[in-house]
């Protein structure tokens, strides 16, 4: 490193020290002038003279000292103790006789100071080892404010604070992830040169310096990240892009630097820098006028350190986002994050190797039904499948069980789903008659027509999402497309509980929010965004802000056009409530049989709802 890079990082420590001591020394000469008076002053009382004749008269003095302007005794207190006092000449000729009377001693000394020893260590040494402690206790507690969890003190200006993993006992490999086989089939040419960059050198290659990991949260980026670290392994340096933002202009570039001068002392390592978008973000010219913004410095830093490392070096830097379409194009360009791997939410054979591997740390009964799970999970990330084999761990501890077995696991995907059981919810008669007379009216609906997934299970306990009850339909194998008579099909059976409701009790009530809620983003989507209408064609009406975080639509069009969209979206819901009353107009016997066995028994299988319709 040449002396120019040098001073970036010794500079400003050299100059704080400086700073430091000098508060230190100002500190000290203000306490030893105004808060710290002399040993003089806290061990000698001044007293009138009238009060020096009493304590004579009492036989309290045993030394005095006459000088020109002023007399000096030394009295003993009610408590024995030896005290000085200081007093003013008064002409007195009777004096020397009362002191004589008194057998006092006349003192051609008495001290009136401490020891120099004790002086200079209540007046400097104290003061200044107060004064400095005290900076100290500020210096860190700032640190912590502006430098975060990892700051250590007044001197970690520009440190870095990443988490540096070495190579561990528990360290994570591929293995340790599933569901991504396309990832880390990417990424396993990153571990290879890292293990080998010997054959890459010899024939010209030139390693990417930077891969960006894209997808929705809980997906397994950071272990993903992890795992290429330990397939490695190498030191893996772990940081979150939230970490570089700071309130100070140029502390974030700092920390950037140091992290880099960090990471080529330890190469070949990896560097992973979770949401960078924080710190990455497009540059608009919005920061401040006349000048730079603390993200944008932090920015053009990265952007000159990726730039500064060579290809070969061994310094490979990952990262994160679930917001790709943020990012500034110059960070994106060849030769900084040349590579763009996603890490989509998992298919339902990921779904259920990802369910086997976190299965592995919980006692689970031997006839699981991993696929069973998968299927019913369907959307779910990485993430919230861990969470539902831990929800149902915990409800195997609370009903007594040592191990997982197959129906925690389904009450647990309900639990994620609609929320806990509310068991002592008080529900009328009435009421619970609506409701189950609302759910067959989904069910029946659904079993009526074709391509409908089949109904799983029907219940009417109410749930502490506010749902007073549910149908679940799980697909037979994994659909990523769907056809408008599939979207339809769903748009009649979601409408299946409003016309049930109806056509047995003749009004209305508010349970079916949810299903309209529903209706109308299917119904909307499939004309704005699926191409699915005769009037607009293939034309995109609206697009998504952020498809990874399920951003708000943006509308394409004039208010015009909107408003022909709002009447297209009604006569599509308006037609399959017309086709729901249809279907449960022409099963009428069926609609009432189901729904009173579902009123006793509260939860029916698909198979014994399926097997009802057919008898």
């Amino acid at each position: 490193m040449d002396n120019q890079d040098k001073s970036k990082f010794t500079g400003p420590n050299n100059k704080s020290w400086i700073y430091y001591i000098l508060l230190v020394l100002l500190g000290a000469v203000f306490w030893n002038s105004f808060l710290f008076p002399s040993i003089a002053n806290r061990s000698v009382e001044e007293v009138p003279y009238s009060s020096f004749i009493e304590e004579v008269d009492k036989g309290t003095v045993s030394e005095v000292k006459i000088e020109n302007n002023q007399l000096t005794y030394v009295a003993t207190d009610e408590d024995d103790k030896r005290q000085v006092y200081i007093t003013g000449i008064v002409n007195d000729p009777q004096l020397v006789s009362r002191l004589e009377e008194k057998e006092i001693v006349f003192a051609t000394d008495i001290p009136t100071e401490a020891s120099p020893i004790l002086s200079l260590l209540l007046s400097w040494v104290v003061p200044v080892l107060i004064i400095w402690g005290l900076f100290s206790l500020l210096g860190r507690q700032l640190a912590k404010r502006m430098g975060g969890a990892g700051g250590g003190g007044p001197m970690s200006f520009g440190k870095s604070n990443a988490k540096v993993y070495v190579k561990a006992t528990d360290s994570k490999t591929f293995k340790d992830v599933a569901g991504q086989d396309e990832a880390k089939e990417a990424l396993s040419e990153i571990v290879d040169y890292l293990h080998q960059p010997e054959k890459y050198k010899d024939i010209g290659a030139k390693n990417p310096k930077g891969v960006l990991l894209v997808g929705p949260p809980g997906t397994g980026k950071t272990l993903m990240a992890k795992a290429v670290a330990g397939e490695a392994d190498v030191p893996f340096f772990s940081i979150s892009g939230s970490e570089f933002v700071e309130m100070f202009v140029g502390r974030g570039a700092a920390k950037v630097r140091d992290l880099f001068k960090e990471a080529n002392e330890k190469a070949p390592c990896i560097v992973f820098i979770d949401e960078i978008d924080t710190i990455g973000k497009k540059r608009d010219g919005g920061g401040m006028v006349g000048g730079n913004d603390e993200r944008e410095q932090t920015l053009n830093q990265l952007l000159a350190e990726m730039d500064g490392f060579e290809a070969n070096k061994g310094v490979v830097v990952l990262a994160a986002t679930n917001r790709p379409e943020t990012l500034d194009a110059a960070l994106l360009r060849p030769g900084r994050f040349d590579r763009r791997v996603p890490v989509e939410l998992p298919d339902i054979r990921g779904r259920e190797d990802i369910l086997k591997v976190h299965s592995k740390d919980y006692l689970m009964e031997d006839d699981i039904d991993y696929n069973t799970i998968a299927r019913a999970t369907s959307g779910a990330s990485g993430a919230e499948l861990a969470n539902i084999i831990n929800e149902g761990a915990l409800r195997a501890v609370r009903e007594g069980r040592a191990r997982v077995s197959q129906s925690d696991l389904e009450e647990s995907v309900e639990t994620v789903i609609a929320g806990y059981q509310r068991k002592n919810a008080v529900i009328s008669p009435q009421e619970k008659e609506i409701v189950s007379y609302h759910e067959i009216g989904h069910a029946l609906v659904a079993a009526k027509q074709t391509d409908s997934p089949p109904v799983h299970k029907i219940t009417i306990i109410p749930r502490t999402s506010g749902a007073l009850g549910y149908t679940m339909q799980i697909e037979e194998g994994e659909k990523s497309l769907m056809s408008k008579e599939e979207l339809t099909n769903k748009l009649i059976t979601l409408a299946g509980g409003r016309a049930a409701e109806e056509i047995i009790f003749g009004r209305m009530t508010t349970g079916a929010s949810n299903d309209i809620e529903q209706m109308t983003k299917i119904a909307r989507a499939m004309i704005t965004r699926y191409g699915m209408s005769d009037t607009f064609g293939m034309m995109q009406i609206e697009s998504q802000a952020n498809p990874y975080l399920g951003g708000d639509m943006t509308m394409n069009v004039s208010s015009g056009t909107a408003e022909r969209v709002d009447r297209e979206v009604i006569a599509l819901i308006k037609t399959a409530h017309q086709e729901a009353v249809k279907i449960l107009s022409e099963n009428l016997e069926k609609l009432h049989q189901l729904s009173h066995f579902l009123l006793v028994e509260e939860t029916i299988s698909g198979q014994q709802f399926m097997d009802i319709l057919e008898d």
